[in-house]
């Protein structure tokens, strides 16, 4: 590798984007590490991310749909407010149009929280789930996601 000039990528150092200090309703966790719904469409999962530029942070919502484990929405904001979920929201709605009863599961953050994006999951007919406090393993599927996506793609490049 030195030879070649090749370099591993590592990780980075971590940075919190949930916010789950808060005094906003938290739903019970209806996913239990389920990880493998029987069809589309049954359950998705959702967390934020941060990307650092030049310009500043910009932060990623990700809504991953646990049957195929695809991408069926996303939002990316120079902020952390409900905005961001609500639009991935909306962007998986629009391009999916699930039956009512998925359910959708993400961790307390506040942006999950929040009660226009808790109005937008009513108004879809979807069931709302959080992972447990302080435990990434209730959405593992998504957290492996930006794994894959930091260290193979985003880590070492600049933007």
């Amino acid at each position: 590798m030195k030879e070649h000039g090749i370099k591993a990528r590592g990780k980075r150092k971590f940075i919190v984007t949930t916010e789950s200090k808060h005094s906003l309703p938290i739903a019970p966790n209806l996913l239990n590490r389920n990880f493998q719904p029987d069809a589309p469409n049954r359950v998705w999962t959702s967390d934020i991310t941060y990307i650092q530029t030049d310009a500043g942070w910009l932060y990623l919502a990700v809504i991953l749909d646990l049957y195929s484990r695809q991408v069926v929405g996303w939002s990316m904001q120079p902020h952390m407010q409900s905005s961001l979920v609500t639009d991935a929201l909306k962007m998986a709605w629009f391009r999916r149009r699930p039956e009512s009863g998925l359910i959708f599961h993400s961790d307390r953050g506040s942006q999950y929280c929040s009660q226009a994006f808790q109005n937008a999951l009513a108004e879809y007919g979807m069931h709302v789930s959080m992972s447990r406090k302080a435990n990434c393993w209730d959405n593992a599927p998504i957290e492996s996601l930006w794994g894959s996506l930091k260290v193979g793609r985003l880590y070492g490049m600049r933007f």
